[in-house]
């Protein structure tokens, strides 16, 4: 695919590009918020970004755990001001246009019944649980992802549910069963999904073999033994297995992150977990192999400070943040909470994609060495400034706001996709953004993470080239190609 859409284009010499990027800490800016709580808040504590009131800017959505989970309306400049959602028991939230009708709505996962937020416009959300005809559940749900099927009015979702509360053996081989909403009528089936091996991170996406396969990252911690890293094939509903080239596979999975790095058209996923974080590579012959330990990405130390104790990675999310055309890696960490066999003192990472295709660390030097346990995050552009800033949420101390404010930074595209009909966002497409030095592309997915998602325009970093060509797959299989002829922007794609 690489070279694909390459634009024929005369430039002047190009300038050289900021490799280390710069972050500025204004938490002292924003209300102080905290995900508290005890055992059953040891997981868990995502931020949703979306834009909720319609400004062109990502509003946040964040967990609180025990206490009150908070949503922020984003007024620009990085200016934000609180609303009170009146939730409590949240883990995480993930937005989607779960009714169809073009306005953004949540799904609010909690230690108890889960809760649908319906968007009525301004930020504005009702309870809908019931309306829509979504059971709830009770268990304590910490992972999520939704997808479109071929033909569907409306979205397919799981639910990953956590260690079963009500087991009296528990809480060691006590994982809860999960649960698949999928559209029936005029409100949805609910169905038991299972096994169920404790998962904190579920993306429904294209896997190396092209399908559509629901992967999901699961907790050994609870599972012990007998479980292990899953992946259901959704057309087919069956789980892969070594016929499959899918060998078990043990982690203490935390989150999942998924992009095409190497450039071969497929997804390579990064795997979060207690110790050595995994970063696994998409093969042509549809299976994956783990990446070497040169390449420099399994973070699996604190980098800094006098703790050698194994590290314990949570949320993890690709994204360019100098805009030269390679997609960088953000790692949350934190210690469960005193688990005394791993770091207690484990700073944030930022891993940057050189050129050669290792990755070196610079959160120490862009202002991101966050010592506090961190949870969930978000890696999005809070400004329109085209350049990626950060939300980081930590347990049992205040949530982290960083602007990007990297000088020399490359050029930049946002690309947002509309269509008619239910699935309104583009759920399931794919965005290829080819330029005269580079080809990037990625894909519409609900999940991922860890206990939050976001639903934003796709960002891409273009380098020095000032023009690129878009070429949409759109989920039906249609596809459009559009010229653009001005870098550092946001569009909005159509099908027609």
């Amino acid at each position: 695919m690489r070279g694909a859409l390459l634009l024929a284009l005369v430039v002047a010499a190009p300038p050289a590009l900021s490799q280390t990027p710069q972050f500025a800490d204004l938490s002292n800016t924003m209300p102080e918020h905290h995900y508290s709580g005890g055992w059953e808040y040891f997981v868990g504590g995502g931020v949703a970004a979306f834009d909720c009131s319609d400004n062109g800017l990502p509003d946040l959505f964040l967990a609180g755990g025990d206490g009150p989970a908070l949503l922020l309306r984003n007024h620009g400049d990085m200016v934000f001001a609180p609303q009170d959602t009146g939730l409590q028991g949240v883990t995480g939230a993930y937005p989607l246009d779960i009714d169809g009708d073009g306005v953004l709505d949540l799904f609010v996962l909690r230690v108890g019944p889960n809760v649908v937020l319906r968007g009525l416009g301004e930020c504005q959300f009702e309870d809908a649980t019931e309306a829509l005809g979504i059971d709830a559940g009770t268990g304590w749900s910490t992972a999520f992802s939704a997808w479109w099927e071929a033909g569907a009015d409306r979205p397919s979702m799981f639910v990953g549910n956590y260690v079963d509360r009500d087991d009296p053996t528990g809480p060691f081989f006590a994982c809860d069963d999960n649960q698949l909403l999928r559209p029936d009528g005029t409100g949805w089936i609910s169905a038991a999904f299972g096994p169920g091996f404790c998962p904190l991170s579920a993306l429904a996406a294209r896997d190396a073999r092209g399908r559509m396969t629901l992967r999901l990252s699961n907790d050994r911690h609870y599972y012990v033994r007998g479980g292990y890293e899953q992946m259901w094939d959704i057309a087919d509903a069956r789980f892969l297995g070594a016929e499959d080239g899918w060998p078990d596979l043990m982690l203490w999975g935390m989150g999942i992150a998924s992009r095409d790095i190497t450039g071969n058209g497929l997804a390579d996923v990064y795997l979060t977990s207690m110790a050595d974080q995994m970063l696994q590579l998409a093969q042509p012959d549809g299976t994956y192999s783990t990446a070497p330990f040169s390449m420099g990405h399994t973070a699996h130390r604190p980098y800094m400070g006098d703790d050698g104790r194994p590290s314990t990675g949570w949320h993890a999310q690709w994204g360019d943040v100098n805009n030269n055309t390679r997609a960088d890696l953000f790692i949350a960490k934190g210690n469960v909470d005193q688990m005394p066999d791993l770091a207690m003192a484990d700073p944030n990472n930022l891993l940057l994609n050189g050129a050669d295709g290792t990755f070196s660390e610079a959160a120490h030097l862009a202002g991101l060495a966050d010592f506090a346990r961190s949870r969930g995050a978000a890696l999005v552009d809070l400004d329109s400034d085209g350049r990626l800033d950060l939300v980081v949420i930590n347990r049992r101390a205040p949530a982290r706001v960083y602007r990007n404010v990297t000088d020399g930074v490359g050029n930049w595209l946002a690309v947002a996709l509309r269509q008619s009909g239910p699935n309104r966002f583009g759920i399931g497409a794919r965005v290829t953004v080819g330029t005269q030095t580079a080809t990037q592309w990625q894909d519409i997915t609900l999940g991922g993470g860890h206990a939050g998602g976001q639903l934003v325009p796709l960002h891409f970093g273009l380098g020095n080239a000032t023009q690129a060509d878009v070429h949409v797959r759109w989920p039906d299989g249609r596809e459009t190609r559009h010229q653009i002829r001005d870098a550092n922007q946001t569009v909005t794609l159509r099908p027609d």
